[in-house]
């Protein structure tokens, strides 16, 4: 490093470049003194630490939220360590993936989260990670707002679907005296079942810690082939439904079926942040679902 008269106390000794701060708490965090959730000490304190000014502390702070280390940076408060994430690049099953995601979302004072999915399951597990975070007081948003669109429950459902079903050359609409699919029933009775838990579990934060929170959900008139989460207009987490052959036994029958399970589907994330492509892909998927909610979707009852 080039020592210049910016990097030189009035003593005489070198300064510590916000390159170099950056990396002394990078390796905090790597090797453990600093960990998920922790608080970093005041700008002031970490001015006081490493010998600098406090201009010269915020560029070192600005380079670990960029790297993803630090959430909540604001002026009000110390930041915090951020969740671990999956690496850019290396998509990783949503249940292993969404939960940090979620966590580094709900970090911010007013987080909103749009999703588009087959059922809940997946995102109702993820969602226990922040809200824990939340009840153990590491994090506080001021606001929640939860979108999700699901398949209508009046459709024929592309998948699941029976594999008996499926063999007909053409299928024949349902009629109203028919036999109900139990696949449909299975299918419907998960997927209130999962979006209750989760509402309920959304809105005891707000009785219990006086968070501002809503959660709407409205019914597509079609098969999502894929699931997409939208955190915050910031990120988008895409991944798409894999069908496979399996058996599952319901209400003693048993039920051979075409189904897709969601929680082994990949995520694939696009940043906004990360450049002009992915900040497109984001931007076109927030539209792409406010279309949807604003138009040919309608309101979802839950029983």
């Amino acid at each position: 490093m080039v020592v210049t008269q910016e990097n030189v106390a009035v003593d005489g000794s070198r300064r510590l470049s916000p390159q170099e701060i950056a990396d002394t708490l990078r390796e905090r965090i790597r090797v453990g003194d600093l960990k998920a959730g922790d608080r970093l000490p005041t700008q002031a304190e970490l001015a006081e630490e490493f010998g600098v000014e406090r201009g010269t502390v915020r560029q070192a702070l600005r380079a670990l939220q960029d790297d993803g280390l630090l959430t909540n940076v604001s002026k009000g408060s110390p930041p915090r360590i951020a969740e671990p994430a999956p690496a850019r690049g290396e998509p990783l099953p949503t249940m292993v993936a969404l939960g940090p995601r979620l966590s580094e979302a709900f970090s911010v004072p007013r987080v909103r989260v749009d999703v588009v999915c087959h059922t809940s399951e997946t995102l109702m597990l993820a969602l226990s990670e922040p809200l824990r975070l939340i009840h153990e007081g590491r994090i506080r948003p001021d606001s929640i707002d939860f979108r999700v669109l699901m398949p209508s429950r009046d459709i024929n459902l592309a998948f699941p679907v029976l594999v008996e079903d499926h063999a007909e050359p053409d299928p024949v609409p349902v009629q109203d005296h028919a036999e109900p699919d139990p696949v449909h029933q299975r299918w419907l009775q998960m997927r209130n079942a999962q979006a209750q838990v989760l509402q309920h579990n959304l809105h005891a934060v707000r009785s219990t810690h006086h968070i501002d929170v809503h959660v709407t959900f409205r019914a597509l008139p079609f098969t999502p082939p894929v699931k997409l989460y939208l955190l915050n207009g910031e990120e988008a987490l895409l991944g798409y439904y894999m069908l496979t052959r399996r058996e599952e036994e319901w209400e003693s029958r048993n039920l051979e079926m075409y189904d897709a399970l969601g929680s082994q589907s990949l995520l694939f994330s696009f940043l906004k942040r990360a450049g002009h492509r992915d900040a497109v892909f984001v931007e076109e998927s927030q539209k792409w679902f406010d279309a949807l909610w604003e138009t040919i979707t309608t309101d979802m009852t839950l029983s």
